[in-house]
């Protein structure tokens, strides 16, 4: 039987799976409606972005499970590498 990571794999060749992650930095902030999730990792530079209807505890320390993908975005007119965040849960 197949997981939903699996699944969600299957069906978008873009994604990416990672298990056992360690989250050093969880951040969050209004963003309208949403809440805007930012989360730094150990042995990764650049910043895990996922939004919420609602802020969330904090994950900073906790071990996760994370479906992605690599995304960018403009600052300033400067453009960065983030990873956009489909599927998170605690381990």
């Amino acid at each position: 039987m197949k997981s939903d990571s699996d699944k969600l794999i299957a069906k978008h060749e873009q994604l990416i799976h990672s298990e056992g992650l360690t989250v050093y930095s969880h951040t969050q902030r209004d963003d309208g409606e949403w809440i805007q999730h930012s989360l730094m990792i150990d042995g990764y530079n650049v910043p895990f972005k996922f939004k919420r209807k609602a802020r969330y505890r904090t994950l900073t320390g906790a071990k996760v499970n994370m479906t992605y993908y690599v995304d960018s975005m403009i600052v300033a007119g400067l453009e960065f590498e983030i990873m956009k965040v489909v599927r998170i849960k605690r381990c």
